[in-house]
Protein backbone atom coordinates (compact mmCIF):
# COMPACT_ATOMS: atom_id res chain seq x y z
CA UNK A 1 0.00 0.00 0.00
CA UNK A 2 1.88 3.30 -1.09
CA UNK A 3 1.61 6.11 1.07
CA UNK A 4 -1.09 7.96 -0.64
CA UNK A 5 -3.49 4.74 0.01
CA UNK A 6 -2.74 4.85 3.65
CA UNK A 7 -3.67 8.82 3.74
CA UNK A 8 -7.05 8.01 1.79
CA UNK A 9 -7.52 4.90 4.00
CA UNK A 10 -6.85 7.56 7.58
CA UNK A 11 -9.17 9.91 5.96
CA UNK A 12 -11.94 7.53 4.95
CA UNK A 13 -11.80 6.09 8.65
CA UNK A 14 -11.18 9.56 10.19
CA UNK A 15 -14.62 10.67 8.65
CA UNK A 16 -16.97 7.71 9.02
CA UNK A 17 -16.23 7.86 12.36
CA UNK A 18 -16.83 11.74 12.41
CA UNK A 19 -19.51 11.16 10.69
CA UNK A 20 -21.16 8.09 13.31
CA UNK A 21 -20.37 10.62 16.04
CA UNK A 22 -22.29 13.38 14.21
CA UNK A 23 -25.69 10.60 13.72
CA UNK A 24 -24.98 9.62 17.47
CA UNK A 25 -25.53 13.55 18.66
CA UNK A 26 -27.97 13.87 16.13
CA UNK A 27 -30.35 11.36 17.73
CA UNK A 28 -28.98 12.07 21.25
CA UNK A 29 -29.40 15.17 22.00
CA UNK A 30 -31.18 16.98 19.09
CA UNK A 31 -34.26 15.10 19.77
CA UNK A 32 -37.97 15.64 20.51
CA UNK A 33 -39.75 12.69 22.34
CA UNK A 34 -43.19 11.74 21.33
CA UNK A 35 -45.03 9.56 24.07
CA UNK A 36 -47.15 7.50 22.32
CA UNK A 37 -48.53 5.42 25.69
CA UNK A 38 -45.61 3.02 27.12
CA UNK A 39 -43.94 3.71 24.05
CA UNK A 40 -42.46 6.42 22.16
CA UNK A 41 -41.32 8.09 18.76
CA UNK A 42 -38.87 11.11 17.71
CA UNK A 43 -38.16 14.09 15.96
CA UNK A 44 -34.89 14.42 15.67
CA UNK A 45 -31.58 15.27 13.51
CA UNK A 46 -29.81 12.51 13.30
CA UNK A 47 -31.07 11.44 9.58
CA UNK A 48 -29.82 14.57 8.29
CA UNK A 49 -26.09 13.36 9.08
CA UNK A 50 -26.69 9.83 8.24
CA UNK A 51 -27.51 11.42 4.41
CA UNK A 52 -25.09 13.83 4.82
CA UNK A 53 -22.98 10.87 5.32
CA UNK A 54 -23.59 8.93 1.99
CA UNK A 55 -23.37 12.15 0.27
CA UNK A 56 -19.85 12.83 1.79
CA UNK A 57 -18.15 9.36 1.96
CA UNK A 58 -20.11 7.40 -0.78
CA UNK A 59 -23.35 4.81 0.37
CA UNK A 60 -21.52 2.10 2.12
CA UNK A 61 -19.38 4.03 4.56
CA UNK A 62 -22.64 6.99 4.80
CA UNK A 63 -24.83 3.72 5.83
CA UNK A 64 -22.89 2.56 8.10
CA UNK A 65 -21.71 5.86 9.68
CA UNK A 66 -25.58 6.10 10.67
CA UNK A 67 -26.30 2.45 11.00
CA UNK A 68 -23.31 2.41 14.07
CA UNK A 69 -24.19 6.23 15.56
CA UNK A 70 -27.87 5.49 15.63
CA UNK A 71 -27.87 2.50 16.79
CA UNK A 72 -25.37 3.31 19.45
CA UNK A 73 -28.05 6.61 20.44
CA UNK A 74 -30.58 3.90 20.61
CA UNK A 75 -28.97 1.81 23.01
CA UNK A 76 -28.26 4.50 25.42
CA UNK A 77 -31.51 6.62 25.06
CA UNK A 78 -34.45 4.45 25.96
CA UNK A 79 -34.99 3.17 22.13
CA UNK A 80 -32.80 -0.12 22.98
CA UNK A 81 -35.58 -2.50 21.36
CA UNK A 82 -35.09 -0.40 18.08
CA UNK A 83 -31.71 -1.03 17.83
CA UNK A 84 -31.52 -3.87 15.72
CA UNK A 85 -33.86 -2.17 13.21
CA UNK A 86 -32.43 0.85 13.18
CA UNK A 87 -29.20 -0.65 12.17
CA UNK A 88 -30.63 -1.87 9.68
CA UNK A 89 -32.83 1.25 8.21
CA UNK A 90 -29.82 3.34 8.45
CA UNK A 91 -27.19 1.26 6.67
CA UNK A 92 -30.09 0.93 3.72
CA UNK A 93 -30.74 4.91 3.39
CA UNK A 94 -27.05 5.28 2.81
CA UNK A 95 -26.87 2.78 0.41
CA UNK A 96 -29.68 4.00 -1.16
CA UNK A 97 -28.77 7.59 -1.35
CA UNK A 98 -24.98 6.28 -2.58
CA UNK A 99 -27.10 4.76 -5.39
CA UNK A 100 -28.63 7.19 -6.90
CA UNK A 101 -26.40 10.23 -5.72
CA UNK A 102 -22.87 8.62 -6.81
CA UNK A 103 -23.57 5.86 -8.52
CA UNK A 104 -26.31 6.69 -10.97
CA UNK A 105 -25.56 11.19 -10.55
CA UNK A 106 -21.85 10.66 -10.66
CA UNK A 107 -21.94 13.37 -7.61
CA UNK A 108 -18.33 13.54 -7.12
CA UNK A 109 -17.72 14.85 -10.26
CA UNK A 110 -20.54 17.18 -10.38
CA UNK A 111 -19.29 20.51 -9.83
CA UNK A 112 -22.32 23.03 -11.58
CA UNK A 113 -23.98 24.11 -8.46
CA UNK A 114 -27.27 23.29 -10.00
CA UNK A 115 -26.57 19.43 -10.90
CA UNK A 116 -24.54 19.46 -7.59
CA UNK A 117 -28.27 20.26 -6.24
CA UNK A 118 -30.01 18.54 -8.36
CA UNK A 119 -28.16 14.77 -7.21
CA UNK A 120 -27.71 15.55 -3.99
CA UNK A 121 -30.95 16.70 -3.66
CA UNK A 122 -32.31 13.21 -5.40
CA UNK A 123 -29.78 11.38 -3.84
CA UNK A 124 -31.53 12.46 -0.46
CA UNK A 125 -35.08 12.12 -1.55
CA UNK A 126 -34.87 8.57 -2.55
CA UNK A 127 -33.14 7.53 1.01
CA UNK A 128 -35.94 9.29 2.73
CA UNK A 129 -38.84 8.31 0.85
CA UNK A 130 -37.70 4.51 1.38
CA UNK A 131 -37.16 5.65 5.05
CA UNK A 132 -41.08 6.85 4.68
CA UNK A 133 -42.07 3.77 3.40
CA UNK A 134 -40.90 0.99 4.71
CA UNK A 135 -40.14 2.15 8.56
CA UNK A 136 -43.58 2.06 9.44
CA UNK A 137 -44.04 -1.25 7.64
CA UNK A 138 -41.10 -2.52 9.87
CA UNK A 139 -42.34 -0.81 13.21
CA UNK A 140 -45.45 -2.93 13.04
CA UNK A 141 -43.93 -6.31 11.92
CA UNK A 142 -41.00 -5.56 14.01
CA UNK A 143 -42.98 -4.60 17.42
CA UNK A 144 -46.60 -7.03 16.27
CA UNK A 145 -44.39 -10.51 16.12
CA UNK A 146 -40.81 -10.01 17.55
CA UNK A 147 -41.53 -7.78 20.55
CA UNK A 148 -45.27 -9.49 20.79
CA UNK A 149 -47.32 -5.67 21.13
CA UNK A 150 -50.94 -6.23 20.80
CA UNK A 151 -52.01 -5.65 17.14
CA UNK A 152 -53.80 -1.78 18.22
CA UNK A 153 -50.93 -0.73 20.09
CA UNK A 154 -48.46 -1.82 17.24
CA UNK A 155 -50.68 -0.38 14.79
CA UNK A 156 -51.01 2.89 16.52
CA UNK A 157 -47.28 2.40 17.16
CA UNK A 158 -46.64 2.00 13.39
CA UNK A 159 -48.96 5.25 12.56
CA UNK A 160 -47.23 7.95 15.23
CA UNK A 161 -43.87 6.18 13.36
CA UNK A 162 -45.03 7.24 9.97
CA UNK A 163 -46.09 11.03 11.13
CA UNK A 164 -42.39 11.10 12.91
CA UNK A 165 -40.74 9.61 9.75
CA UNK A 166 -41.94 11.99 7.48
CA UNK A 167 -41.44 14.92 9.65
CA UNK A 168 -37.67 13.51 10.09
CA UNK A 169 -37.34 13.00 6.49
CA UNK A 170 -38.29 16.52 5.12
CA UNK A 171 -35.75 18.31 7.67
CA UNK A 172 -32.90 15.71 7.03
CA UNK A 173 -33.58 16.40 3.22
CA UNK A 174 -33.40 19.73 3.48
CA UNK A 175 -29.92 20.24 5.96
CA UNK A 176 -28.61 17.59 4.26
CA UNK A 177 -28.50 19.07 0.93
CA UNK A 178 -27.53 22.48 2.25
CA UNK A 179 -24.74 20.92 4.41
CA UNK A 180 -23.50 19.24 1.54
CA UNK A 181 -23.87 22.35 -1.29
CA UNK A 182 -21.85 24.08 1.46
CA UNK A 183 -19.44 21.45 2.47
CA UNK A 184 -17.92 19.74 -0.81
CA UNK A 185 -15.78 22.96 -2.63
CA UNK A 186 -14.64 23.48 1.12
CA UNK A 187 -13.13 19.59 1.43
CA UNK A 188 -11.89 19.58 -2.73
CA UNK A 189 -10.16 22.34 -1.65
CA UNK A 190 -8.26 20.92 1.53
CA UNK A 191 -7.89 17.29 -0.13
CA UNK A 192 -10.16 15.48 2.73
CA UNK A 193 -13.08 14.72 -0.08
CA UNK A 194 -11.67 11.39 -0.89
CA UNK A 195 -13.20 9.89 -4.17
CA UNK A 196 -14.49 6.48 -4.39
CA UNK A 197 -12.21 4.36 -7.33
CA UNK A 198 -13.33 4.46 -11.00
CA UNK A 199 -14.84 1.38 -11.56
CA UNK A 200 -13.77 -0.69 -14.95
CA UNK A 201 -15.93 -0.74 -17.78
Amino acid sequence: MSNHERYQATVQLAQTALMAALCYIGFQFLRIDIPIGADKTAIHLGNAFCVLGALLLGGLRGGLAGAVGMTIADLTSGYADSAPRTFIMKLMIGLIVGLVAHHIGHLYRQQEPSKVFCWSFLGAVAGMAFNVIVDPICSYAYKRFLLGYEDVTANLLAKWTAVSTLVNAVVAILIAVMLYAALKPILQKAGLLVQPKPKTE
